[in-house]
């Protein structure tokens, strides 16, 4: 296995276990860094606000990506079962594919083609969710093409 590949899956299981971390934190009523991560319309009115449930649905799709992305530097014998097989055969690409979308966007709230671009939000997304979601998306493509 090279150090590339041990160092991608590295990084996008970090990044994968810091952002459900935070998830859970707030699904649990935490307040830190909420009002920069919720679309708002121009007149500072929020797009919409997830309860709890919603919120620790996506916390542990995030883990299940972190477990996609150890699936891949594991040995083939440790991940033999028919699902994990298929985990690691189409999960970098769902992975992928989902975050690239969330980086193109909605064209009104969020990604590249956002409209409304002058809220703390559309500010956060242009220079910190975007970036990560395209580096995401990039990364999970160059670590399935290399294992």
């Amino acid at each position: 296995m090279s150090y590339s590949v041990i160092l991608i899956s590295g990084l996008l299981m970090v990044i994968f276990v810091a952002i459900a971390i935070l998830h859970v934190y707030w699904a649990f009523g935490g307040k830190w860094g909420a009002l920069s991560v919720i679309p708002t319309k121009e007149t500072k009115s929020q797009v919409t606000m997830p309860g709890p449930i919603p919120t620790l649905i996506v916390a542990l799709g995030l883990f299940l990506f972190a477990f996609i992305v150890l699936l891949q530097v594991l040995p083939e014998t440790m991940a033999s079962s028919e699902t994990l097989i298929i985990l690691k055969k189409y999960g970098l690409w769902s992975i992928a594919v989902i975050f690239l979308i969330r980086a193109l966007g909605d064209f009104n709230y969020v990604g590249l083609f956002k409209k409304i671009k002058h809220t703390r939000f559309a500010q956060m997304d242009t220079k910190l969710f975007t970036p990560l979601c395209l580096m995401i998306g990039a990364s999970s493509i160059v670590l399935e093409l290399l294992t």
